[in-house]
């Protein structure tokens, strides 16, 4: 996978750095004297605003960076292939061998991390044009095999409008429920490693609890197609397979160094800085997902474009803190205790987009 070392700014703005970003730590509770809550804001998401400014400076040279990449349909066959090839290859070791609990967490949750990712890049239609979406939607459904639950579908919806409504309060399932935000507050520390260790269930099930999505076709032919395939595997080579493929998805959102960047991506380190970019060689696994503000800031440029964006518009990123390292957020997050499932920036439905649109659609 293509990835290019950013060419960093002669200022340290790396979040863990030496301080030159100037900038104070976020407290999860700035007010002793009142509950813990969300950092909330009335100010609009940053990413719009700052592609304005962007495209208005440079528009040519970003504009000839959207649109899909051929590479994608290539790297999800490659991937999906090589998982499923370590899930015959282990199908008679599960459990009782060091061999299947070191492949499901080295290799098996980072294919498994790699599959999520796709989805995420073929969401943006990024693997096909906008007019073959079909094929976003099949490819998405092969990729989605390997994690063994029905996936593909249903992301879209709430990714969209993640990237639309970003932190406003009951449209953007990437925030912490009130419920279990307040519940790993209390239990403070413990409550932060529970949440690192089992992160992959709250974004599985969350969504499902703060916003209803309607069932379309490709739903029902993802449901099909994944537990079609869970059965067949079971059938013909029992379940050792497919707990390789449970264990390492349990792993891919677990303590686990690429499932950090759930952490990295969004969750508040310092004052009023809401989303964080991380520039490391672990992009070379993960679509550049690490290039999280570029990717925010222009949705519709593919991975293996998002450090040109970051090139080609240095000064407008070079004043933003990031991640050098994905496993030191993680830890940070977990010993830091000014950090909790509260510290995410939302933002009140002002324009009521809720009340309008009760149910998610899929996309």
């Amino acid at each position: 996978m293509d990835s290019q070392e950013p060419r960093f700014p002669d200022k340290d703005m790396s979040v863990f750095g030496n301080g030159e970003h100037k900038l104070s730590w976020s407290n999860k509770q700035p007010d002793e004297s009142k509950p813990a809550d969300f950092l909330w804001t009335k100010t609009s998401e940053p990413h719009a605003e700052r592609k304005k400014i962007i495209v208005a400076e440079l528009k040519d040279k970003v504009s000839s960076l959207n649109g899909p990449t051929w590479k994608t349909k290539y790297v999800v066959l490659f991937t999906v292939s090589l998982h499923l090839t370590f899930a015959y290859l282990l199908r008679d070791m599960a459990w009782t061998t060091w061999e299947f609990w070191v492949t499901s967490y080295v290799i098996g949750a980072t294919l498994t991390q790699n599959c999520f990712l796709a989805i995420h890049e073929i969401t943006h239609n990024l693997a096909f044009k906008v007019s073959q979406k079909s094929y976003s939607k099949l490819l998405a459904i092969f990729a989605n095999i390997p994690i063994t639950i029905p996936y593909s579908a249903k992301f879209p919806g709430y990714h969209m409008e993640h990237h639309r409504y970003q932190g406003v309060d009951g449209i953007d399932t990437d925030i912490p429920h009130p419920l279990e935000a307040w519940l790993f507050n209390n239990l403070g520390m413990f409550g932060r490693l529970f949440f690192a260790i089992f992160q992959i269930f709250f974004y599985a099930i969350r969504p499902m609890a703060v916003r209803d999505q309607s069932v379309d076709f490709w739903f029902a032919l993802n449901f099909i197609i994944q537990f079609a395939f869970d059965g067949l595997v079971i059938y013909k080579f029992g379940m050792g397979p497919i707990w390789y493929l449970l264990i390492s998805a349990f792993f891919s959102g677990s303590l686990h160094p690429i499932a950090s960047h759930f952490v990295a991506e969004h969750y508040v380190f310092l004052e009023k800085v809401e989303t964080y970019s991380y520039y490391g060689w672990l992009n070379l696994l993960t679509f550049n997902v690490g290039y999280h503000n570029e990717h925010h800031d222009f949705p519709y440029v593919a991975w293996d474009k998002l450090p040109l964006v970051r090139e080609v518009a240095s000064k407008h990123y070079d004043n933003l803190p990031y991640h050098r390292s994905w496993p030191l957020v993680l830890w940070k997050f977990i010993t830091m205790d000014s950090m909790s499932s509260f510290s995410r920036v939302k933002r009140p439905d002002v324009a009521g987009y809720r009340e309008k649109n009760p149910i998610c659609k899929p996309k």
